[in-house]
């Protein structure tokens, strides 16, 4: 089996990276950091988006564990001191592989046919650099509302516990097959209307946004800001594609919510 390691860089972080890479190795692992079957991330949840991007482009053939050295994650549930636990799991492959549905972001633009593809493993954001965002939200090709606000996220089930649950977003169960709409301080009066509520929806369905004037958007896709300029359309969808975790024990997802937002001994 081969692997890979991403540190967040900070002291405690490098020193685990150091010893999982030692450790692997003894048993009789390959490092390899262009094509690894798993991918230990070490450091926090920001951290694992990084190697989940990656690697995105391979990601039918890799899986990612996460140790974290801060607060608890909802993708790195590991211990520091649990890593020599870990090691052994690993060099047994006594794990098995689960999967998640990811959101597929395509941008189309003015008087072109190119258009950016791109993956979130959390959420995808838009907003206008300069005033309110004012876009057309199609639903299944559909005209659903005039979005006017600050923006709107679009997130995955595992990243609605995110920037999606800070605006007021529903959780969802990442075995759920949805991306899910909120928006972001929208403008509602006796003029200008929105459905005020986050949107579920499911793998066959898709959402378009148009611009109405404005053509030049800050796109967020996970921790990646990009400026996107004569944008005709942002379309956004449940990928085809889907991240892969190594599971080596039960560790239910509402425990995580309960111990991440309600209460946890785990500092």
């Amino acid at each position: 089996m081969k692997f890979a390691v991403q540190s967040r860089n900070d002291p405690q972080s490098n020193e685990l990276m150091e010893r999982a890479i030692s450790y692997l190795t003894d048993f009789g692992l390959e490092i390899d950091e262009e094509k690894p079957d798993i991918v230990l991330s070490i450091g926090g949840d920001g951290t694992l988006l990084h190697a989940f991007h990656r690697y995105s482009h391979i990601l039918s053939d890799v899986a990612f564990v996460g140790i974290h050295t801060g607060h608890l994650g909802f993708y790195a549930d590991w211990k520091p001191i649990e890593i020599e636990k870990l090691v052994i799991s690993i060099a047994k492959s006594d794990f098995k592989v689960i999967d998640y549905p990811l959101l597929e972001v395509v941008i189309n633009y003015q008087n072109s046919d190119d258009n950016y593809t791109y993956l979130a493993l959390n959420e995808s954001t838009v907003k206008s650099p300069e005033v309110t965002l004012v876009m057309d939200v199609e639903l299944n090709g559909r005209p659903f509302e005039r979005f006017r606000g600050d923006g709107l996220c679009v997130s995955t089930p595992s990243g609605s516990t995110a920037y999606n649950k800070a605006l007021g977003g529903a959780i969802l169960h990442p075995s759920i097959e949805a991306i899910q709409v909120t928006e972001m301080a929208s403008i509602n009066n006796r003029v200008f209307r929105t459905v005020g509520s986050s949107l579920v929806l499911p793998a066959h369905h898709n959402c378009v946004l148009k611009p109405v004037k404005a053509k030049d958007f800050m796109v967020t896709v996970d921790h990646v800001q990009l400026l996107h300029k004569n944008v005709k359309s942002i379309q956004y969808k449940v990928a085809k594609e889907k991240v892969r975790f190594a599971r080596f024990r039960a560790f239910p997802f509402w425990q995580r919510v309960h111990d991440s937002f309600i209460d946890s001994d785990l500092k």
